[in-house]
Parts: C-alpha cells; sequence; structure tokens
C-alpha cells in the first residue's frame, strides 16, 4: 500500500510547480517591470541620439573640407547624410516622449491596480504602444512588452498592418533639405552650382 500511495501521488516539488504554471503575475510587479523597462530604453534612445550627433559633427567638418576643394558631388551625399541623421534624431525623440507618456500612463494603471486589484484595460496605452512598435528603431524589448500587456489585458491585439519598418520619411529626402544643410554649413554652396570665384 505504501508503494502504491508512493507511485500515486506526486512528489510535493512537482506538485508545486505544477501549480506554479497556474499561479497569476502579480499586475502590480508587472506594471513595475514595464515601467523598469522603459527608463531602460529611454536611456538607450538617449544614447543612440548622442552618438547620431557625435557623428554629424564629423560629418559636419566633411562637408566644409569638401566646399575647400570645390566638391559639390561629395558635398550633396555628405548633406544627404545630415538630412537623414537629422530624421531618425527627431524619430527618436518622438519615440522616447511615447515611451514616457507610456510611462505615466502605466503610473495612472499602478493606482488603478491598488484599487480594484487588477490590470484594466487602457485604450490610451494601446494608440501609443501601436504608435511605437511600428518603427525600426524601437527595439525587441518593446515589441516583447507588447505582448506582455496583451496577455495582461491591459491592451488588446496589436494593429498587424501597424508593423512596418518606419523609414519611408526618412528616406523621402528632398534636394530642397539638402539644399538647406549645404547653405548652413557651406555658405550657400547648393548642388550643380560652383561656388563664386571657382
Amino acid at each position: 500500500l505504501a508503494h502504491v500511495d508512493a507511485v500515486s501521488r506526486p512528489s510535493r516539488p512537482f506538485a508545486m510547480g505544477f501549480m506554479d504554471l497556474f499561479k497569476k503575475k502579480d499586475p502590480k510587479e508587472m506594471v513595475r517591470k514595464w515601467q523598469s523597462k522603459l527608463r531602460s530604453e529611454m536611456r538607450g534612445v538617449d544614447r543612440q541620439i548622442r552618438d547620431i550627433q557625435r557623428e554629424e559633427k564629423n560629418v559636419t567638418k566633411s562637408i566644409k573640407d569638401c566646399a575647400k576643394r570645390n566638391d559639390i558631388r561629395s558635398m550633396k551625399v555628405l548633406a544627404k547624410e545630415i538630412v537623414n541623421s537629422r530624421k531618425v534624431v527627431s524619430r527618436l525623440y518622438h519615440n522616447k516622449a511615447q515611451m514616457n507618456s507610456v510611462s505615466m500612463m502605466l503610473t495612472e494603471q499602478l493606482a488603478t491596480v491598488r484599487s480594484v486589484g487588477h490590470i484594466t484595460k487602457s485604450t490610451e496605452v494601446l494608440k501609443a504602444m501601436n504608435g511605437l512598435i511600428k518603427h525600426q528603431q524601437v527595439t525587441d524589448t518593446m515589441r516583447d512588452m507588447s505582448k506582455e500587456m496583451m496577455k495582461s489585458g491591459l491592451i488588446e491585439e496589436m494593429l498587424a498592418d501597424a508593423i512596418d519598418d518606419g523609414m519611408e520619411d526618412v528616406e523621402a529626402e528632398t534636394d530642397e533639405e539638402v539644399n538647406k544643410i549645404l547653405a548652413e554649413l557651406a555658405g550657400g554652396h547648393k548642388g550643380g552650382q560652383a561656388p563664386p570665384g571657382g
């Protein structure tokens, strides 16, 4: 009988582990974890911006060197790099603002959890997360976070058609923007126009 009892009864560690699968995560801990991840992501965005702006200074110096040599073609290529990098920086600042907005909404969600004991659905968080994850600059961490938010019931399923690389506006630089850069950095040397005295 002792043998049968031992076989029919699962061991205590196994039983505890099996039951853990059905335990719901503490909503307060989930919200705090998301906020911690958001702070980390925002610090990462700041680093990206600093790196891009540091590189822009090097490109700016190169444009001025090209202007001295009257190298119009190289000036235009380099000016397009700056146009693109500034658009990326603008997008990164926008993403950071969105992350901060989500973090503030999560602070409100935390107060709700303390009051009612569970996470409530938020269309505002859904909208902000949808706006974030469709951009190439957003990391896998943010995409994973959006999946966790769906599982928790905080947001509904993300819009599949909203997820794209978000780079079309960055690639579509215009001659007008390039010329503004050249005017800013090289005294108005516009593409295809040789500087006076050349």
